[in-house]
C-alpha cells in the first residue's frame, strides 16, 4: 500500500509519522524512522492517527442555526451568514463587542499560526482570550521580564545535561510541554544512562517520578517556595557561580535580599519537605557539570504560578546554566525572524490595559479566559455580544463552565471553527468544520520555537480534500474577509497583503535578509502553490538559516539544524540589553509569597491536582475508541490513608465539594497520590446536551473545572487557578 509522511498534530512532541493509505483513506500510522527529529518514535495518540483521522462525529459540512436548530447548510451560506450578521454589530457597538477565544489546537496547524493575528487586526477588537492563561502563561510572564521577550522561553537541554531537576511535569504521560521532544521518555533513561541525576518535585508518584532517582512529593501549590529556598541555600553556602554570564545580569544581590526568609528551615512545614531535603537538592544542583531546572503545569496553574516560573530561571542562572550546553537555551525555529544584533530592546510591559468588568491586566494582547462569562453577561459599553472560537472548549477548560455554558447561551451571534459539536460550540450560530488532518499539510510553527533540538520539517497533505470540503486555511481566510467588510474577495487576497506587509518592513530592516531588496521582485521568487505555502516560503527565506520551502519539499523527513546553541545576547530585549533578574512586578508580588511561610494547611485538609494521560489532550481525544480505557478513566485518586479516614472504598462514589459546585466520581484508592491530596484528570465532563460525541459521551466523566468559580488566579498572569486548591471529599449520599 501506498505510504506518505506526516507530522502528528496530536501533542507538543511533534513525532513524524508515515501514514498507510489505501486511496482517500488512512489505514494505518506507525512511527517515521527516517524523521530528523523523533526516529521513529511513536505514542498511542500517534498510532490512533487513523481513528481520530476518521472519526465519524466530525463535521464535514457547515452548520448554520435556522429556526433555533443548527442545520447543515453550504460554504456560501455559513460565510454570507457570518458577513451579514457581525458588521451590524460592530458598526453598532464597536469592536469590542466582539470576543475571539483561541484554543490550544490552534498551534498545532498552519492555519491556527498563521491567520488568527490577522483575524484579530481585521476586527480591532481587544477582547482576546485564549487556553494561555488555563496552562503557560506564567512562563510568557516570568520570561517577558528577565529577557524583555514573552516568548524567549529556555528549555532543557535534555540530550546533554548532567543533572535534570523537574517540578510539576510529567512527560511520560504528557510527553512534554513548553519543550517539544519526540521521546521524552527515551531521553530521561539516556540521562541515567549516561551517569546523570534526575529528580521530579510532584505531589503524585507520576510515572515520570517512578523513573526518577529522586521523588519529591511536596505538597500541591508549595513549588515557589520551594525554589526560593534552593535559591537562599545557594547564596548562603556560597554555591552561586554565574559564568559567563555574570557580565549579561543585573539584579543579582538584589535578589539575595529578596529570598533572606525562605531558607529551608522556614519553608519546610509548608512545602512538607524537610531542610535537609531541601539542601541536598540546590548543592547537587550548584555541583553538576551541567545541569537544567524545568516546570510545567503543575508549577504554573497555581497562585504563585509566575513567581515559580520566574525562580526556575533564577535557579538556571545562578548556577551558571542558562544558555550553555547540558543547561537551558533557547531554541532557534527556522521561521523565527532573522536575529537582530545585540543591544537593548523595548522591554516587556503588563497591564497595559485591564478588562472591563473586573479590571484584571492585560497580558501581550490578552485577557484572562475566567473573565470571559462576565464579559459576556455584564451590560454596558464595550460588552462582549459576539464571540468567535477557533479550536476552543472553554465550557470545559475554564473554570466554572456552568457559568460560561449559560452566558455563550446569551449570545447575539457566535461562530466556531471547530471540526465537532461539542460542549462550546453547540452554542454556534455559524459552525466552520476544518477538514480531517491528513487533508492539511502540516508545519509546526509554535513548537519549533520550544524544540529540544533545532529542525524544520514540512509535510503536504497525505490526501486531497473531499469534494465539498474545504481548506483549513481557506476557512480562515474566508472567516476574515466576512468580519473585515470584505466579504466575497477571493480568499488568496488575505494572503497576499500578510506577504507584501511582511516584505514592506522585512526590506526596511538591515538585519533582514531582505534588507534593500524590491518587495516584489523578492515576492516573485517564492515558490508555493497555496497562498500559506507562499507565506511560509517568505518566512523561511527571512528566517536565520535562509531556508526554502523547496529545500523542505525536497527532505520529507526534515532536515537536522543541529543541537541547541547559545545566543543569548541576541534574545535579550530588556530595556537594559541585560537579563534583569528581579523586575519590579516580580519584586512587588514577593510579600504574597513571604504570607505563605505562614499558611500551613490543618490537618485533614485535601488539596486537588489534575492529571494528564497518555492517551489524551485535555478534551480532544476522548471520542476516539482506541484511546479509551486503561488508564485512561475519569477517578478520583485518594491515598489509602485519606480512604480510610474519608470512609471510602475502591469504586465507591465520592462527593469533591469546591468554591464553584460538586462532583460525584469513583474513587481510585491508590498510593500514586501523597496523603492529603486528591487527583481528578481534566478535559472530562462528555454530559452536556446538544453535542454530537457519541463515544466521549459513553463515559463521560466529570468536569473538574467546576469546582472552581474562576475566583482563584494568579494575580501576574491572570491564570486560572487549576492546581492545588482546597476542597472537601466524603462519601456520595445514598
Amino acid at each position: 500500500m501506498p505510504t506518505a509522511p506526516r507530522i502528528c498534530p496530536l501533542c507538543e512532541a511533534t513525532c513524524g509519522l508515515t501514514l498507510t493509505l489505501d486511496g482517500s483513506r488512512v489505514t494505518g500510522a506507525r512511527g517515521d524512522r527516517d524523521d530528523v527529529f523523533s526516529q521513529g518514535f511513536i505514542c498511542p495518540k500517534g498510532a490512533a492517527f487513523p481513528e481520530v483521522d476518521a472519526d465519524p462525529d466530525r463535521l464535514r459540512r457547515p452548520l448554520v442555526r435556522k429556526d433555533g436548530r443548527l442545520q447543515e447548510a453550504t460554504w456560501e451560506e455559513a460565510f454570507d451568514t457570518i458577513a451579514a450578521r457581525i458588521r451590524p454589530l460592530i458598526e453598532e457597538y464597536g469592536p469590542d463587542s466582539v470576543g475571539i477565544v483561541l484554543g490550544n489546537p490552534n498551534v498545532h496547524t498552519i492555519a491556527g499560526a498563521l491567520y488568527p493575528p490577522l483575524l484579530i487586526g481585521a476586527l480591532r477588537t481587544r477582547n482576546l482570550f485564549t487556553a494561555s492563561t488555563l496552562d503557560q502563561m506564567p512562563k510568557h510572564v516570568s520570561s517577558g521580564l528577565l529577557f524583555g521577550d514573552p516568548f524567549a522561553v529556555p528549555v532543557p537541554d535534555l540530550d546533554r545535561t548532567h543533572h535534570l531537576l523537574i517540578l510539576g511535569a510529567n512527560p511520560l504521560d504528557s510527553n512534554g510541554s513548553l519543550c517539544t521532544a519526540p521521546d521524552f521518555p527515551g531521553r530521561l533513561k539516556a540521562l541515567r544512562r549516561r551517569g546523570g541525576t534526575l529528580t521530579v518535585v510532584d505531589p503524585r508518584r507520576t510515572r515520570t517520578a517512578r523513573l526518577a532517582d529522586r521523588h519529591v512529593a511536596i505538597r500541591p501549590g508549595a513549588d515557589a517556595l520551594l525554589l526560593a529556598a534552593l535559591v537562599h541555600t545557594l547564596f548562603e553556602e556560597g554555591l552561586t557561580d554565574l559564568g559567563p554570564l555574570a557580565a549579561q545580569v543585573e539584579g543579582v544581590e538584589a535578589v539575595r535580599a529578596a529570598v533572606e526568609e525562605f531558607s529551608p528551615e522556614a519553608v519546610a512545614a509548608v512545602c512538607d519537605v524537610d531542610a535537609a531535603t531541601v539542601r541536598t537538592l540546590a548543592r547537587e544542583l550548584a555541583a553538576a557539570p551541567s545541569a537544567a531546572v524545568y516546570g510545567r503545569m503543575g508549577s504554573s496553574t497555581v497562585e504563585y504560578g509566575t513567581l515559580g516560573n520566574w525562580l526556575v530561571d533564577v535557579l538556571n542562572v545562578l548556577t551558571g546554566n542558562l544558555d550553555r550546553p547540558g543547561g537551558a537555551l533557547f531554541p532557534l525555529s527556522a521561521t523565527a525572524p532573522a536575529p537582530r544584533p545585540a543591544g537593548p530592546g523595548r522591554g516587556f510591559a503588563l497591564g497595559r490595559r485591564h478588562s472591563r468588568v473586573s479590571h484584571h491586566p492585560e497580558i501581550k494582547g490578552e485577557l484572562p479566559l475566567v473573565a470571559l462569562a462576565e464579559e459576556i453577561e455584564t451590560p454596558g459599553d464595550g460588552r462582549i455580544r459576539a464571540v468567535i472560537t477557533i479550536a476552543a472548549n472553554p465550557v470545559l477548560s475554564a473554570p466554572d463552565g456552568n457559568r460560561l455554558d449559560a452566558a455563550l447561551g446569551s449570545l447575539d451571534l457566535m461562530v466556531a471553527v471547530d471540526p465537532y459539536l461539542n460542549e462550546t460550540t453547540c452554542h454556534a450560530d455559524v459552525l466552520l468544520p476544518p477538514p480531517p488532518p491528513s487533508r492539511s499539510a502540516h508545519f509546526d510553527f509554535a513548537f519549533n520555537g520550544f524544540a529540544v533540538r533545532d529542525q524544520a520539517r514540512y509535510t503536504p497533505a497525505a490526501v486531497p480534500l473531499e469534494a465539498d470540503g474545504m481548506d483549513e486555511c481557506e476557512i480562515h481566510a474566508r472567516l476574515i474577509l466576512a468580519v473585515s467588510g470584505m466579504h466575497g474577495a477571493p480568499p488568496s487576497a488575505v494572503d497576499e497583503l500578510a506577504v507584501e506587509t511582511t516584505l514592506a518592513k522585512a526590506v526596511t530592516q538591515e538585519h533582514s535578509p531582505a534588507y534593500g531588496a524590491d518587495p516584489k521582485e523578492f515576492a516573485g521568487r517564492l515558490t508555493g502553490t497555496t497562498g500559506p505555502e507562499r507565506r511560509l516560503d517568505l518566512m523561511l527565506r527571512l528566517g536565520p538559516y535562509g531556508l526554502t520551502l523547496d529545500e523542505l519539499r525536497a527532505h520529507p523527513h526534515g532536515i537536522d539544524l543541529g543541537p541547541l546553541k547559545p545566543r543569548l545576547p541576541q534574545v535579550l530585549k530588556t530595556r537594559s540589553g541585560r537579563i534583569e533578574l528581579l523586575p519590579a512586578p516580580l519584586a512587588a508580588d514577593l510579600p504574597r509569597l513571604r504570607a505563605a511561610l505562614h499558611a500551613v494547611p490543618a490537618p485533614g485538609t485535601l488539596q486537588l491536582v489534575g492529571r494528564r494521560h497518555l492517551r489524551s489532550n485535555n478534551s480532544w481525544l476522548h471520542n476516539t475508541p482506541a484511546l479509551g480505557g486503561g488508564s485512561n478513566r475519569c477517578t478520583l485518586q485518594v491515598h489509602p490513608e485519606d480512604a480510610v479516614r474519608l470512609r471510602l472504598a475502591d469504586g465507591d462514589l465520592a462527593r469533591v465539594t469546591g468554591e464553584g459546585g460538586a462532583l460525584d466520581v469513583p474513587v481510585e484508592v491508590t498510593e500514586g497520590v501523597r496523603p492529603g491530596v486528591v487527583s481528578l484528570p481534566h478535559g472530562w465532563g462528555h454530559d452536556r446536551p446538544g453535542t454530537q460525541l457519541a463515544v466521549a459521551a459513553a463515559r463521560p466523566g466529570v468536569n473538574v473545572n467546576q469546582l472552581l468559580d474562576g475566583s482563584r488566579i494568579d494575580p501576574l498572569s491572570g491564570t486560572a487557578v487549576l492546581n492545588g486548591f482546597p476542597v472537601d471529599v466524603a462519601p456520595t449520599p445514598s
